[in-house]
């Protein structure tokens, strides 16, 4: 966060939803980054055979503020090391091919999940889940286990909170929701259309909404006013339990937690020292 990065990970996961224009400038930086990140918007239109207002198009598709913001980002990868590539198994693979292919994949989905993750608004989410009077985590299929992991991260420190995977109990839910509650979803494609009903609904009660989505365009991000975004995650062929894309989601309900956490640390140290002693108590008493 200290440094921008994420440039090239966000072209490279977007360059297929841009149109035709802008898809000839993001393939262009891809194979040339070095040289764009040196270019003025005209010089780079002229590069790409395009035109310096394709090349603003193209930072406001991808999210970027503006050009100048889109080459810091673009040269902060180049700083780094940003060649690691994700892999698939093969038939017949050893274990140890195995365990370094799984662990260079999920390493390098939270890399590029941390280098995109916005600053404003992850403090946006952060101020929204502190002051919530009730907070509401959604998410159907892979996404339900991270939706109760946040779940039992937050009941630990006395937050309102629940989870749900059932769309009739979460309609229900947050049908007495309202103005001070919020409600996240939380979909990796973006287009889960019960979450989209759930943030539809939400909004309509006045509740804040926070979407967890991989990053790009989509109906539930759209639906949220606060966006956090993950890494699309390559995800190879047996992705059973949405591996690397659930480690991602994981890994950002981590950093909504310690965020707060490290905002409110005595009263936070305070929640979970009493958990620890009430399982303490359990554990002695049977």
């Amino acid at each position: 966060m200290a440094e921008l990065k994420g440039g090239l990970i966000i072209l490279k996961e977007m360059v297929d939803h841009l149109p035709p224009s802008e898809q000839k400038i993001a393939n262009y930086v891809i194979q040339n980054p070095q040289q764009s990140i040196q270019m003025t918007a005209l010089s780079l239109g002229n590069a790409s055979q395009t035109s310096s207002a394709a090349v603003i198009r193209m930072c406001k598709s991808l999210g970027f503020k503006s050009f100048q913001e889109f080459k810091l980002r673009v040269a902060g990868d180049l700083r780094v090391d940003s060649s690691t590539e994700y892999r698939d198994i093969e038939p017949n693979e050893s274990y140890e091919a195995i365990i370094e292919k799984v662990t260079s994949n999920t390493v390098q989905t939270i890399k590029e999940s941390a280098d995109i993750l916005d600053s404003k608004r992850l403090t946006n989410a952060v101020e929204a889940l502190i002051n919530a009077k009730s907070i509401l985590f959604v998410g159907f299929g892979a996404s339900y286990i991270t939706a109760k992991d946040a779940e039992q991260k937050f009941i630990r420190i006395n937050k309102p909170v629940q989870a749900f995977s059932d769309l009739h109990m979460a309609a229900t839910t947050v049908a007495n929701k309202g103005e001070g509650d919020v409600v996240v979803g939380i979909s990796f494609s973006g287009n889960t259309r019960e979450v989209e009903k759930i943030l539809s609904l939400a909004n309509r009660n006045g509740a804040k909404t926070i979407s967890i989505t991989k990053y790009g365009k989509s109906r539930v991000a759209e639906l949220a006013d606060i966006q956090l975004f993950t890494s699309a995650a390559r995800e190879p062929a047996f992705r059973s339990g949405a591996t690397s894309s659930r480690i991602a989601q994981l890994h950002l309900i981590d950093i909504l937690f310690m965020c707060l956490a490290s905002d409110h640390f005595d009263q936070t140290v305070h929640h979970i020292d009493q958990t620890r002693e009430a399982i303490s108590f359990i554990k002695d008493e049977s």
